[in-house]
């Protein structure tokens, strides 16, 4: 390998001293030499070789590595981006190639987070060359995609964020698409559920059956429709929500959904039993039956609240004792939920006497609503 750097870094003629080091190159890496290739990385990033030279290699390797078995591509690339990165800037094209297979590695192995972190490696806004706005677009969305696969919303946003500032201007509609499933998606993991409700159902009425090269079929709309039903229901109970969730039922298209029961008794403002939430709830993902720090989950949470403004409406009067019984739940859970929807403007009523608050030996304490005219 010694002589032969040194051949080829003694021929004078750029394009003759490229030739022969792409023949030690293809030598290389047809014994798939992982040691042997690292030596030629050192060499060809050494001061005995010229930038013009080592970047033209550099990107010749780059795009080769996928002649390479997996494990021997990832060592490869890892080493080249390490052994690169205090002159970055002068390899800005190099490391995009590198990244770009990685993260291709990564999304194979279903490793999405790497594969997003790889992605973000790459500088969207270099000043170095000239990037596409619906380059960095497409990048933004798809490490944002990326990043709910593991349901990062945290990191998603982030993305979903920057891509705000270019989606506006982007005439590409496949993008555009991808970028509100992904903002509707991070809502939703947000347990922001009526904005996400409001989100999945404009997915929903999207007319077009073809958008660019992507075929948009009636079971993806029909997912939407029922994503936007099923965070409406986990929404907090109250005027918004009882809005969106008349559109929804209004809406032919929900009649033929499987949680189209739920919906119904819910719009109605019928009071929930145990086996229809808990049948409701073998549709939910884990993030919509996260653990509250109130020890409810999201679900608890919502079907009670939905059932206490059910209550509202069948009872001008009610002690708590009733009330708890009623939704299942504890006396002092009941009051302190009430309490909150009414201080909200969520429900309407009044309380009369607090029973909870010290001394806890006073008696009483009812919830009064207004008669329903």
């Amino acid at each position: 390998m010694e002589s032969a750097f040194a051949s080829a870094s003694a021929i004078s003629d750029q394009r003759r001293k490229i030739e022969q080091y792409k023949h030690i190159l293809y030598n290389v890496l047809s014994l798939n030499d992982i040691v042997q290739t690292k030596m030629f990385i050192d060499h060809i990033l050494s001061d005995e070789v010229s930038l013009v030279v080592s970047r033209k290699l550099l990107q010749i390797l780059a795009q080769d590595l996928g002649n390479l078995e997996a494990v021997a591509q990832k060592e490869i690339a890892h080493y080249i981006l390490v052994q690169i990165q205090p002159r970055v800037v002068s390899f800005e094209e190099q490391v995009l190639i590198l990244r770009e297979k990685l993260a291709e590695l990564y999304e194979t192995e279903q490793q999405w987070s790497k594969a997003a972190r790889m992605l973000s490696g790459i500088d969207l806004d270099s000043g170095m060359r000239v990037i596409d706005e619906s380059y960095r677009l497409s990048k933004c969305v798809r490490i944002a995609r990326l990043y709910l696969e593991d349901d990062d919303a945290v990191n998603a946003e982030a993305f979903i964020n920057k891509a705000s500032f270019l989606v506006s201007y982007s005439q590409h509609e496949v993008l555009n698409l991808q970028y509100k499933v992904c903002y509707a998606r991070i809502l939703d993991l947000k347990r922001k559920f009526l904005e996400a409700a409001l989100r999945y159902y404009d997915i929903s009425q999207i007319e077009k059956r073809q958008i660019g090269d992507e075929e948009i079929n009636e079971e993806a709309l029909e997912q939407a429709l029922s994503a936007a039903v099923t965070c409406t229901i986990l929404a907090a109970a109250g005027p918004q929500r009882s809005r969106v969730l008349a559109t929804l039922y209004k809406d032919e298209r929900c009649s033929k959904l499987k949680i189209y029961p739920i919906l119904q008794k819910v719009y109605l403002e019928r009071i929930l039993r145990k086996p229809e939430i808990d049948a409701f709830a073998k549709e939910l993902k884990p993030h919509q039956q996260a653990l509250l720090p109130d020890n409810f989950t999201v679900l608890d949470r919502a079907m009670i609240e939905h059932n206490l403004l059910s209550a509202s409406k069948l009872y001008t009067n009610i002690s708590f004792e009733e009330l708890g019984t009623l939704l299942g739940i504890p006396s002092r859970k009941a009051e302190k939920i009430a309490s909150r929807m009414i201080f909200e403007e969520r429900m309407r009523g009044s309380i009369d006497q607090v029973l909870f608050s010290p001394p806890l030996t006073q008696k009483g304490g009812r919830i009064q609503t207004p008669i329903n005219e």
